[in-house]
C-alpha cells in the first residue's frame, strides 16, 4: 500500500497532536509527588478513566489478530470482547475496596488484605510478566503493522519494521517518562477517539464496497455469524482434542476453542485482567473519587463492545470481498484453490482492507489509529512497570526517601523499560513461535491472582498463609508448564517423546491447564487458611465484604445514582443482544 501526500499529512498531524497534548499535560501538571506522577494526582474524570482503560487494552495485535480471526472464523473471538461485563464487576464490586484503601498498586492492596510477602511475590511475578508478554507482544504486532502498511519506509538501511517500532517506542517512552500517568491518560483519551474513528471507517467503507450488511451475510453464510459453532466443531468429544493451528497469530486463529474452556476459563482470565491487573486498574486508582472511578469503568465497558464491530466485522468483510471476487486482488491473496481462505494470509485482513477499500486521505486516519493502538498499549506497560518497581520495591527498600527522588526513580524505571523494548526487537523479529507462546503465559499466571483477590474480598476468614500458599502453588504450576512449553515453541524441531509425561503435559490444552491451576489454587487457599489462625478483623476492616463498616457502606451508596445503574443494565442488555444475534 502506497500512502499519498495527504495520508502522510494526516499521520504527521496525529504525531503533532499527541506530542502537543503530552507537552501541555507535562507543563500543566508538575509531577513532583508520587501521587501526581504515578496516579495523575488522583484527579482524573470518568471519561479520561474509561478511554484510558480501553486504549491500554487495545493494542495493534488486536487490530491485526481480531480482523484475521474474523476472516477465518467469523465472530468466534467476540466472546473475549463481550467480556465487557468484567468491567462492571470492577465498577461495582472492586472499585469501592480499591478507592477506600488509597493504594498505588494492586500488590499493595494484597499487602493490606494479607501480608507484605504476598505483595512482594505478586509484584515480582507482574514485573517479569510485563517484560515477557505485554511489551514483547505489543512491539511485535506493531512491527507487523508497519511492515505491511508502510513497506516503503526506509531509514539508514533499516526496514519499516525497525523504523516504525523504534520510532513509536521512543516517542511513547519520552512522554511517559516526562509526564507520568497524566500524560499517558490524556494522550490515551485522544488515541481512543482516533482509534475508534479510524477503525469504524474501515467497517463503513467495507460494507459500502460489499453492498451492505445483508449482502455480506448472504456471501459469507450464516455460520460466520455463529458465536457458538466454532466452540464445538466436532461435538462434545472434539473439545477434548483442540487442534493447534501453527503460525504466529494462532492464538486468534484457532477455530477449536472448546466451549468448556470458554465458559469457565475465559471469565477467570477476563476478571483477573480487568479487575486486578495493575496495567488496567491503575486508571481507576487515579480517578478523582469513587464515583468517577465507577463511571469510568462503566464507560470502558461500552468502549469494550466496539471491537466486535470495528475489528472483527472488517475481517469478515475482507473474507466476503475475497470470496465474491468483488476485489480480485483480495481473492488472489486470500482464497485457495478449494475456495477456502488461506489461513496464513488471514492476519493481513485489516491492512488489506486499508490498502484496497479505503480512499486516499482516509488511509492516513486509519494508520494513525493503528499507531494510536500501539502507542497507548506501550504507554500503559511503561507506566505500570515503573509504578510497580518504584512503589512496591524501591520505596520499601529505601525508607524515608523524598517524593522527588521516588519520581526520579520512576522515570529511570520507565527508561529501562523503553530500552528493554528496544532490546526485545531482534528476539521478537526472529522468534517464529514467540507470539503464539506468549499468549499462553497469562493463562498460566492469572488463576492464582484471581483466586487471592476475589476469594480474599468475598471471605474474611481467608488469611495471609492461605494467600501465600495459593500464590506460590499456582505460580509454580504455571511456571512449570511454561518451562515445558518453552523449548517446543521457541526451538525449531524440538519435540518430546510421544506418550511421555512431558509430552502429555505439553499437549494438554492451555485453557484446561489454566482451569487446573485455578482449582488447585482455590483448594490450597481454603485448606491452608482454615487450618491456621483467623486474620485480625481490625487490620482488614473495609477490605472484605464481611468487614465493611456501616459508614463505609453508606459512603459507597452515596457515590452512585440511578443513572449509573441504568448505564450498567444497558451494557448487560447489549451483551445479551449480541449473544442472541450471533447465533447463526
Amino acid at each position: 500500500m502506497m500512502l499519498k501526500t495527504i495520508d502522510w499529512v494526516v499521520i504527521v498531524g496525529y504525531f503533532a497532536l499527541i506530542i502537543g497534548i503530552a507537552w501541555w499535560t507535562i507543563k500543566r501538571h508538575k509531577e513532583k509527588t508520587t501521587d501526581q506522577y504515578f496516579l495523575a494526582g488522583r484527579h482524573l474524570g470518568w471519561f479520561i478513566v474509561g478511554a484510558s482503560i480501553f486504549a491500554s487494552n487495545i493494542g495493534s495485535e488486536h487490530l491485526v489478530g481480531l480482523a484475521g480471526s474474523g476472516a477465518t472464523d467469523g465472530v468466534a473471538m467476540a466472546h473475549y470482547e463481550l467480556h465487557a461485563w468484567c468491567l462492571l464487576v470492577l465498577a461495582w464490586m472492586m472499585v469501592p475496596f480499591y478507592t477506600r484503601s488509597r493504594v498505588f498498586t494492586m500488590p499493595e492492596f494484597l499487602e493490606r488484605r494479607f501480608s507484605p510477602q504476598a505483595r512482594t511475590l505478586l509484584s515480582a511475578i507482574s514485573l517479569v510478566a510485563y517484560v515477557l508478554t505485554k511489551i514483547a507482544v505489543g512491539v511485535f504486532a506493531g512491527g507487523v503493522v508497519f511492515s505491511v502498511l508502510l513497506p516503503e519506509v526506509r531509514w539508514f538501511g533499516l526496514d519499516s519494521f525497525w523504523v516504525g517500532s523504534i520510532l513509536v517506542i521512543i516517542i511513547t517512552g519520552l512522554y511517559t517518562i516526562l509526564g507520568g500517568l497524566s500524560a499517558v491518560a490524556y494522550t490515551e483519551a485522544i488515541q481512543t477517539i482516533v482509534l475508534i474513528i479510524g477503525s469504524a471507517l474501515v467497517t463503513i467503507f467495507g460494507l459500502k464496497a460489499i453492498g451492505g450488511w445483508s449482502e455480506l451475510r448472504s456471501i459469507v453464510g450464516s455460520e460466520m455469524f455463529n458465536l457458538w459453532k466454532p466452540l464445538v466443531p466436532h461435538g462434545i468429544a472434539g473439545t477434548w482434542a483442540p487442534v493447534k493451528e501453527a503460525g504466529r497469530m494462532a492464538w486468534y486463529f484457532n477455530d477449536n476453542y472448546p466451549w468448556l474452556g470458554m465458559l469457565f476459563c475465559a471469565p477467570i482470565i477476563g476478571l483477573w485482567y480487568w479487575c486486578t491487573d495493575q496495567y488496567i486498574v491503575q486508571r481507576a486508582l487515579a480517578a478523582r473519587n469513587e464515583t468517577q472511578a465507577r463511571r469510568g469503568s462503566i464507560a470502558a465497558s461500552y468502549f469494550k463492545l466496539l471491537p466486535v464491530f470495528i475489528f472483527i466485522i472488517p475481517g469478515i468483510i475482507c473474507y466476503g470481498l475475497a470470496l465474491s471476487g468483488k476485489i480480485p486482488a483480495l481473492q488472489q491473496q486470500l482464497i485457495g484453490p478449494g475456495g477456502q481462505i488461506i489461513r496464513d494470509q488471514a492476519q493481513q485482513a485489516f491492512p488489506l482492507m486499508v490498502a484496497y477499500v479505503l480512499p486516499i486521505g482516509i488511509r492516513g486516519i486509519v494508520v494513525a489509529g493503528l499507531l494510536a493502538a500501539l502507542m497507548s498499549s506501550l504507554a500503559g506497560v511503561f507506566n505500570a512497570f515503573s509504578t510497580l518497581f518504584t512503589i512496591d520495591f524501591y520505596s520499601r527498600l529505601r525508607k524515608n526517601i523524598s517524593q522527588e527522588k521516588l519520581v526520579h526513580v520512576g522515570r529511570v524505571a520507565t527508561t529501562v523499560m523503553v530500552l528493554i523494548g528496544l532490546a526485545w526487537l531482534p528476539v521478537i523479529r526472529g522468534g517464529k513461535g514467540l507470539y503464539d507462546y506468549l499468549q499462553g503465559v497469562q493463562a498460566y499466571l492469572a488463576p492464582p491472582i484471581f483466586v487471592v483477590f476475589f476469594a480474599g474480598i468475598l471471605n474474611k476468614r481467608l488469611n495471609a498463609k492461605g494467600c501465600l500458599a495459593a500464590l506460590s502453588t499456582g505460580f509454580i504450576l504455571g511456571l512449570f508448564r511454561l518451562a515445558v512449553d518453552t523449548p517446543v515453541k521457541l526451538i525449531h524441531g524440538f519435540k518430546y517423546t510421544e506418550g511421555s509425561f512431558l509430552w502429555i503435559l505439553n499437549n494438554i490444552y492451555f485453557q484446561y491447564y489454566s482451569l487446573f491451576i485455578f482449582l488447585v489454587s482455590m483448594a490450597v487457599m481454603y485448606i491452608v487458611s482454615y487450618a491456621t489462625e483467623k486474620p485480625d478483623e481490625q487490620k482488614i476492616s473495609g477490605l472484605t465484604f464481611g468487614t465493611v463498616t456501616p459508614e463505609q457502606r453508606q459512603a459507597t451508596r452515596a457515590s452512585w445514582n440511578t443513572w449509573d445503574v441504568v448505564a450498567s443494565v444497558v451494557v448487560v442488555l447489549l451483551i445479551i443482544a449480541a449473544y442472541l444475534y450471533f447465533t447463526g
